[in-house]
């Protein structure tokens, strides 16, 4: 009896063992057979070609159905679900491969190695080489343009070195700070009625009110710990950076700086004396984290402004070709500083605005940044590419510089920033992007540059998408996500102070 249990026990196993060593010689022999014709196949008089015909066909030759097929790859015995599924995943790939295939030969892609293989260059040239090979304008139609420019002569072609109206509503206000034994603009928020009539006398109208309304706001609510041995150092910052920004500006714009430059100046005692000295040598710069705004001047720039182009080693950076600078602007490069001051980078319509780019930390020039084609009655206004060293384009500097720029500009009620880059300036069409400009429309034949025809891309930033989320992106960019975060806290949290307040003072008037 105890026989016959193990013979019924084992008799599974030993039918299940018998059929997977059946399966595994079959598959073998399979192997084998397949195998041996393939080796039959070869011979030294036989081409490669016809090798490989021949071991395809002997392997076709056991397929002669779909389920030969699937059983050859294991599909046979799935659920049909994922039978199909695969497939459908197969046909969908070889169709893919198929396709590119085909694009790449009927592109040309393949003729166009070929040919940079036998020339040695590249077949789709840099943009600097795009912009040199460009055919100049038929001499008629230089001759028509000299002769209809000298013709019209429009008020709008003068040219200034001086500050124009544009620049003077774009900086800060220009004041004079006062004589610091007696606490210089500071004084203006002092106890002493003698010092603050002293300080009176150094500001124009309406300042003295906003200094004191922003010393009393941030003594208030500060924005960050009290400097030791410099109790009142954050009041004062907040203080000259609200009253700097004029009375023409928004409230939040004001709020947004005065915090910004209140944490820029107040890091350690080096940045407050930094900070507090350049208020008063230069009170009218726009100050950002990296970089500060300051007027375009002649005197001041035009020599470095030649240096940082040139194409010459300058400070850290390495030679370069300049064409790298000035191919896609309208004038440049310079022979000497000279020819640079002359030039109308410096010599600006009366409807442009020119700022040097200044670095915080080095006080090194960075670059130059111009308005255009300001039309104060459409509320409109162009903003030009940027003159930058190579190193310096699309870095943080050249980014906050157009934020500053485009900050203020909104602030003080503009619709909308045209953007305008040439169509193969790769450089500046990636800088649009980064700034968050739209792209709107692309313009052929829409300038002469270098008595040669550029066709334009435009792009343009509108003040609603400024402010629901191009601003707050770029500053989370250049600042952080922990200071954007604690900016737009602080907007929501004063707007309401400043509204009760409003209310208040309106009911006390009644």
């Amino acid at each position: 009896q105890h026989s016959n249990l193990s013979l019924q026990l084992s008799f599974p196993f030993s039918f299940s063992f018998s059929s997977s060593l059946h399966n595994y010689s079959t598959t073998q022999l399979h192997n084998y057979t397949t195998y041996t014709a393939i080796m039959s196949t070869r011979s030294d008089d036989t081409s490669d070609f016809e090798k490989l015909k021949n071991a395809f066909e002997t392997l076709t030759g056991h397929v002669s159905s779909l389920d030969d097929l699937m059983a050859a790859f294991g599909l046979k015995h799935m659920p049909a679900a994922q039978r199909y599924g695969i497939m459908f995943g197969f046909v969908v790939f070889t169709g893919t491969i198929a396709a590119v295939v085909s694009l790449l030969f009927m592109g040309g892609s393949f003729q166009r190695i070929a040919a940079q293989a036998e020339s040695g260059d590249v077949s789709v040239p840099d943009p600097i080489r795009a912009r040199n090979e460009r055919s100049l304008l038929y001499e008629r139609l230089l001759v028509a343009r000299d002769r209809m420019v000298k013709e019209t002569n429009y008020e709008m072609q003068k040219t200034t070195t001086d500050k124009t109206t544009l620049m003077m509503m774009l900086l800060n206000l220009p004041i004079q700070t006062g004589n610091d034994e007696n606490g210089g603009v500071a004084a203006l928020a002092d106890t002493a009625a003698a010092k603050r009539k002293e300080a009176e006398h150094h500001v124009p109208p309406g300042y003295q009110n906003d200094y004191v309304e922003a010393y009393r706001k941030c003594q208030d609510r500060p924005n960050g710990a009290t400097m030791s041995g410099r109790p009142e150092a954050r009041f004062e910052a907040y203080a000259r950076s609200w009253a700097g920004c004029g009375q023409h500006v928004s409230r939040d714009y004001k709020r947004s700086y005065a915090r910004l430059y209140e944490h820029v100046c107040c890091r350690t005692h080096a940045t407050d004396d930094k900070y507090r000295t350049l208020y008063a040598d230069r009170p009218d710069d726009i100050v950002g984290r990296h970089v500060r705004l300051e007027a375009l001047e002649v005197d001041r720039h035009a020599d470095e402004l030649f240096a940082a182009t040139s194409g010459q080693v300058y400070n850290n950076n390495k030679s370069f070709d300049p064409k790298e600078v000035w191919g896609f602007q309208a004038c440049g490069p310079f022979a000497n500083a000279k020819e640079a001051a002359q030039s109308p980078i410096f010599h600006r319509k009366l409807n442009e605005a020119g700022f040097a780019i200044m670095d915080n930390l080095t006080d090194r020039f960075v670059g130059a940044i111009i308005l255009s084609n300001d039309d104060p009655q459409n509320l409109t206004i162009s903003l030009d590419t940027p003159i930058s060293k190579p190193s310096a384009e699309g870095s943080a500097d050249v980014i906050e510089a157009g934020f500053l720029l485009m900050d203020k500009l909104f602030a003080c009620g503009y619709r909308r920033i045209q953007f305008a880059v040439d169509s193969q300036d790769a450089v500046n069409k990636k800088l649009a992007a980064r700034l968050g400009f739209t792209k709107e429309a692309e313009i052929p034949k829409h300038m002469v540059v270098k008595d040669a025809n550029r066709d334009s891309t435009i792009y343009g930033m509108l003040n609603s998408d400024w402010t629901k989320g191009c601003r707050p992106f770029l500053y989370k960019k250049l600042h952080g996500a922990g200071l954007q975060k604690f900016d737009a806290a602080n907007e929501h949290a004063e707007a309401e102070l400043d509204e009760r307040t409003f209310k208040l003072a309106a009911k006390k008037a009644e």
